[in-house]
């Protein structure tokens, strides 16, 4: 095993579950393009899973075999790395919160970033660029709730204000109601 591979895979092992490399980190040691190898040939051999374009990260041991780290350590790491505002999707949101019984096949969230496709074993997490409004209060209750009523749209959402208003504390109800002016007319006026 090569210095570079050795010093690559030490890197990683000392990351938390879900944490994440990339090429850049590891230049001081080697050029470029031998670094971009030394990942791509440990990828090749099952040690590292290659999660997206130039992000790398360490599978974990299971009962079964090697496995990938969770969403949610995955979604926190690129979180953490570049700064990003990273939700669930409306979906997903309406689902937790109790306005629907559909479960959402596919793993959807919403980023400030730019849209892309991470990959966890034979996963496929998708980060759609979300508007503004639909990030404004994060993953508190109440930027839950506002993605929910996205998804439900203007005809049901009106019929799952009464279970929000219900469900929410005050504060994230006021909440809410203080990022009105950012919202669609239709969900500024069923919020009102």
């Amino acid at each position: 095993m090569s210095h570079l591979t050795e010093s690559i895979l030490s890197a990683v092992q000392a990351l938390p579950e879900g944490g994440m490399v990339s090429p850049k980190q590891f230049l001081h040691l080697a050029s470029r393009a031998a670094v971009d190898q030394a990942l791509a040939r440990m990828a090749r051999e099952g040690k590292l899973l290659r999660i997206g374009r130039g992000s790398y990260a360490i599978p974990l041991d299971g009962r079964f075999g090697p496995r990938p780290p969770s969403t949610e350590a995955i979604i926190a790491a690129v979180e953490a790395g570049s700064g990003e505002v990273i939700v669930a999707s409306g979906a997903a949101e309406a689902n937790a919160l109790g306005l629907t019984t559909q479960m959402p096949i596919r793993e959807v969230f919403l980023t400030s970033g730019p849209s892309r496709v991470l990959h966890l074993g034979n996963r496929a997490v998708e980060l759609k660029h979300g508007s503004r409004w639909k990030l404004i209060l994060g993953k508190r209750p109440a930027g839950m709730a506002i993605r929910a009523l996205a998804w439900l749209g203007p005809d049901r959402a009106s019929s799952a204000i009464g279970t929000l208003q219900m469900q929410l504390p005050d504060e994230e109800w006021q909440a809410i109601q203080a990022v009105r002016g950012a919202l669609p007319s239709w969900m500024a006026r069923i919020v009102s």
